[in-house]
């Protein structure tokens, strides 16, 4: 017979029960305005750069002189999903799939978006699968509807759009939607970014109560409750939903993950790629005067007699240069610039260790083996296969499990700057390129620039990458003799079991280079 005190027990743990459920909800955050960028219809677009915001060394003023960059959000589920590898082989995954920015994502690019996209009403009833149900074509945050409740109270008027998302269409879009690579994240320095992580659960293995975090790889968050690692911060449960927020400072091309069992979790395929663009994208005028003026940010200033891990010191020579470009860092002097970029994610899959994860745990994690080596998620020949590739999961449902082509096209005459990481867990990685040399611009997002303002970027014709690096590549095909449309070269590795897809002739990391 149990004791009174026995009974009570019981009885209080079911009432917890559903309040802890409860306590679980699918929300989204992106405020049209913040301190830092007070007026809710300049936050839509990029402004010109002009000046510092941060100056002096009283903190942030209540009228700075200058607002730069802009508010920008991102909507991503954590749960599972399916890939297609090279040889037909339907490999299952941990993954990130796209909750906003659907249609950009299937396109091949970020799923960022200004508040005013972002901040839209659902159009209809999406579907398991979209985009690649219906070819629907919308960006906004997946489930964004109205709080009917502070409607019918009188608290709001308009659409009022406060947070709250269906959380059937949540399901419907999120549920065995993976992608690898994880959605394409980008954004510019000074934007303030809301990124807002849903875990859906793993529908294949509902043993599991799998927490997911993101983790941004070597960015400089001030923050450790924002940084994804579950011991200084918060991981998010299944049925729950948390809002990270980043200030952008450093340019550069960063990446990032889920930090909960990393060794498993980055091998299943919870990894992606998120790049800075630099604050010079947007100043006009001389190059080298806009870079005098970023030295007055207390954030970015690069002291070379007091910081020696300064990312942009000021050029040794001014080139007089002048802005209007793209370049993949605050140069000064116009070394970085391109004109057109892709993001390059490797990776490699060990089959058995992803079939033992749809099955069973704990996995062999010392007999972790990757046979399968990936571009972006794919391997040659689907390299340069363009748009999404789609693959049916075990509902039933084609998705886009790998939205991002790794094709490279560049117009006659100008320069591609390729952004490349590695998240490998298992490999080191070697990329060559035969034919067009590979213009090294920077590491680990870090302007290759020793203290007194020297140059240090180098021609190569293969690069190499452990786990957790990244590098900025510039290839230069302005000499339209040498590269003339119509010439096609090939970015691949030269270790030749990294060739294969565990399968004879299905290729591994490689990819094409057009000149069109």
């Amino acid at each position: 017979m149990r004791k009174p005190y026995q009974i009570c027990l019981l009885m209080l743990l079911v009432c917890l029960v559903p309040a802890v459920a409860s306590a679980q909800s699918f929300r989204v955050q992106c405020p049209t305005s913040t301190i830092t960028h007070p007026t809710a219809t300049s936050n839509n677009s990029e402004p010109a750069y002009a000046g510092p915001t941060y100056a002096g060394t009283s903190g942030y003023p209540a009228a700075p002189a200058h607002v730069n960059g802009a508010i920008k959000c991102q909507q991503i589920s954590g749960g599972d999903g399916y890939s297609t590898m090279g040889d037909g082989t339907q490999t299952y995954m941990f993954s990130f799939g796209p909750l906003s920015g659907i249609s950009d994502i299937a396109n091949g690019l970020p799923g960022t978006e200004f508040p005013s996209v972002f901040n839209t009403v659902t159009p209809g009833l999406l579907q398991p699968g979209d985009p690649a149900t219906t070819g629907i074509t919308y960006n906004g945050a997946v489930g964004l509807v109205p709080d009917r409740d502070a409607l019918a109270a009188g608290s709001c008027t308009g659409l009022c759009l406060d947070g709250h998302v269906d959380p059937r269409q949540i399901m419907d879009v999120g549920v065995m939607n993976g992608n690898i690579p994880a959605p394409l994240m980008a954004i510019d320095e000074d934007d303030e970014f809301f990124l807002t992580l849903t875990n859906v659960g793993m529908i294949m293995r509902p043993d599991l109560f799998e927490q997911h975090t993101v983790h941004f790889h070597g960015y400089p968050n001030a923050s450790s409750f924002y940084d994804g690692v579950p011991d200084a911060s918060v991981a998010i449960n299944i049925g729950a939903s948390f809002t990270y927020y980043y200030l952008a400072p450093d340019a550069g091309t960063y990446f990032w993950h889920c930090h909960i069992t990393p060794p498993e979790h980055l091998q299943m395929g919870m990894v992606g790629q998120l790049y800075v663009r630099p604050r010079q994208n947007r100043a006009t005028g001389a190059l080298y005067a806009a870079l005098q003026q970023q030295q007055l940010d207390l954030r970015t200033k690069c002291d070379s007699t007091t910081d020696i891990l300064c990312s942009n010191p000021l050029p040794a020579v001014n080139t007089g240069a002048t802005g209007g470009g793209k370049y993949a860092y605050n140069d000064g002097d116009g070394s970085t610039a391109y004109d057109v970029e892709y993001p390059i994610q490797i990776h490699g899959f060990d089959p058995s260790f992803h079939f033992i994860g749809m099955t069973f745990n704990p996995e062999e994690f010392a007999d972790m083996k990757d046979k399968f080596f990936l571009l972006n998620g794919r391997s040659y020949p689907d390299t340069v296969t363009p748009g999404p590739l789609q693959t049916q999961s075990a509902d039933g449902v084609n998705h886009f499990s790998q939205p991002l082509p790794t094709i490279i096209n560049i117009p006659a005459g100008k320069k591609a700057l390729l952004r490349i990481s590695d998240l490998d867990v298992t490999e080191y990685q070697t990329l060559a390129s035969i034919g067009i040399p590979m213009n090294v611009v920077g590491i680990n997002a870090k302007l290759l620039r020793d203290q007194a303002g020297n140059n240090l970027n180098y021609n190569t014709n293969s690069i190499t990458l452990a786990g957790g690096e990244s590098l900025d590549v510039i290839l230069d095909a302005t000499d339209t003799t040498k590269y003339p449309s119509g010439s096609v070269f090939y970015l691949y590795t030269p270790n030749l079991d990294h060739l294969s897809n565990d399968a004879e002739n299905f290729g591994g990391l490689m990819t094409e280079v057009h000149i069109n």
